[in-house]
């Protein structure tokens, strides 16, 4: 059975619920609390591929850091977009969870199940 992950912040209601249901599940996953351990471009371009999401759809688009870095401009790449996340790593959508070369936005928490 290949390892559960999951990027989680403590203070996210819904990154704690999917961590509730995987362990729930008997499922004891590797928390990264990614605003502790930021992931570099690399990292975070290799966990957007599992997700099968451009990087534009891992941005959290409420974040002031999002407005002040204009990361809606049609100019703005993917990895204009990465290295933002990178720097600014309260950007990143949560909770992913990731087992494998799959992974899912647990958004809603039960997306967690189509890993399980």
């Amino acid at each position: 059975m290949s390892e559960f992950i999951i990027y989680h912040n403590p203070r996210c209601s819904k990154s704690r619920q999917a961590l509730e249901i995987l362990r729930a599940h008997g499922i004891q996953p590797r928390i990264v609390e990614y605003l502790k351990h930021p992931l570099d471009v690399a990292g975070l371009n290799a966990l957007r591929k599992k997700l099968g999401l451009a990087a534009r759809d891992i941005l959290r688009e409420n974040e002031a850091e999002y407005r002040q870095l204009h990361l809606d401009a049609s100019a703005k790449t993917d990895a204009d977009r990465l290295a933002a996340i990178a720097q600014h790593p309260i950007l990143l959508q949560r909770p992913i969870i990731v087992r494998g070369d799959r992974a899912v936005i647990g958004r809603p928490p039960e997306r967690v199940k189509e890993l399980i």
